[in-house]
């Protein structure tokens, strides 16, 4: 199983592509890449100054914290992404599609004790391996997986496009009162629609957001999706 389909909280169902087990190594490769990067900077500067001569607390608080926070405090901060993550284009979602909430990304990094530590990262690789969702243990118990964040579709082909220019004008200027959550959701959606041809499932969301946003129009379900988003980018681009 390559792909994971999950209903959203607006019964909405969408696909993601599941990341490879070789993805998950390559992004855990980079992560160590630049955690050994980042001792060997800190040791060259300090022992210049002698600092942590009879001082230990420093090496814990310079040193062993942000290594041990390193997976946590990324992926909370940053949308489910550490930086070896993001350079292969991988992050961590909830199973119920929304993002994972602090309490789901600590259970992750809890268990990467068993998951890694404990178990020399055999555990880890033998869960992926296996599971239908290309969970670890540490997924599992904490409800999450980790999917692809390029879709399928070429650049060219998605809505992540430059903010129409100054002549452009807005449709629904009630798309402000949405949340990013909303816009990143029905962008989702878009894509979903362009990769998979499902109409239905356009329809359903545009009946989603016309209710959300108390508006009526004939325009078609995909062409309205991608003109809210569209609205959505020129208006708040317009507020900055």
């Amino acid at each position: 199983m390559n792909t994971i389909r999950i209903t959203t909280s607006q019964n909405i169902e969408l696909e993601y592509d599941l990341a490879s087990l070789g993805e998950r190594m390559a992004g855990a490769i980079f992560d160590w890449l630049i955690i050994i990067a980042y001792i060997i900077v800190v040791m060259v500067l300090f022992s210049q100054f002698h600092v942590f001569e009879n001082k230990s607390y420093l090496i814990i608080t310079l040193v062993t914290l942000p290594i041990a926070f390193y997976d946590l405090s990324s992926e909370a901060l940053f949308n489910g992404q550490s930086i070896g993550k993001r350079i292969m284009k991988i992050r961590v979602i909830s199973i119920e599609g929304n993002q994972p909430t602090i309490g789901q990304y600590l259970i992750r990094w809890l268990f990467r004790l068993i998951d890694s530590t404990m178990t020399y990262s055999l555990c880890a690789l033998i869960c992926v391996a296996v599971s239908e969702r290309k969970q670890r243990l540490g997924d599992m118990v904490a409800g999450t997986t980790l999917i692809k964040t390029s879709p399928r579709t070429s650049f060219q082909q998605t809505l992540f496009a430059p903010t129409p220019d100054i002549h452009y004008t807005v449709s629904f200027p009630r798309v402000t009162s949405l949340s990013d959550k909303d816009v990143q959701l029905i962008k989702e959606v878009s894509l979903q629609v362009q990769k998979t041809g499902n109409n239905y499932l356009a329809f359903q969301a545009a009946e989603k957001v016309k209710s959300l946003l108390g508006v009526e129009t004939n325009l078609e379900p995909a062409y309205f999706l991608q003109v809210v988003i569209a609205d959505y980018n020129y208006l708040t681009a317009s507020e900055n």
